[in-house]
């Protein structure tokens, strides 16, 4: 198993951000990579409330459907939660934590996902989140705050 760190500055509240990863409209909008699109199936955003989603490659649909459980929500500050993919052949359950810092010029984020299959290469790993978080950056940093 593997473990991506992440770190980037955005400028957007905490707030903002946070919300970002809760609503199931904004998660389809920024979470799938460059390439795929994001089918929320269902998104309970609650400790102990569970989502269920999938990516799906536009160029070849390949689907890769996942699901998990929120582990542990402190508003605007962390968001932990498990997921797993339903494929058998990518086994285990990663867990992901998001920190948020208020800074003067918007959020300091950390993001680390714990658990990766040795199946998903590393840097293809890193190469998505990196999209992805380009993809937030750019939904929660349109009309800034600050």
């Amino acid at each position: 198993m593997s473990t991506v760190t992440l770190h980037r500055v955005i400028r957007a509240s905490p707030e903002r951000i946070y919300r970002a990863f809760l609503q199931a409209d904004a998660v389809a909008k920024w979470l799938p990579p460059n390439g795929f699109t994001c089918t929320v199936e269902h998104l309970h955003a609650h400790v102990g409330g569970t989502f269920r989603m999938a990516f799906t490659n536009f160029a070849n649909g390949e689907r890769h459907a996942f699901g998990g459980i929120y582990r542990e929500l402190q508003p605007n500050v962390l968001l932990r939660y498990d997921d797993a993919f339903d494929d058998p052949s990518l086994p285990g359950t990663m867990v992901t934590t998001v920190q948020l810092h208020t800074l003067p010029c918007g959020a300091d984020l950390h993001v680390v996902q714990e658990g990766i299959p040795e199946q998903i290469p590393l840097h293809a790993c890193y190469l998505g989140w990196q999209d992805s978080l380009m993809l937030l950056a750019h939904l929660v940093e349109a009309n800034p705050e600050h």
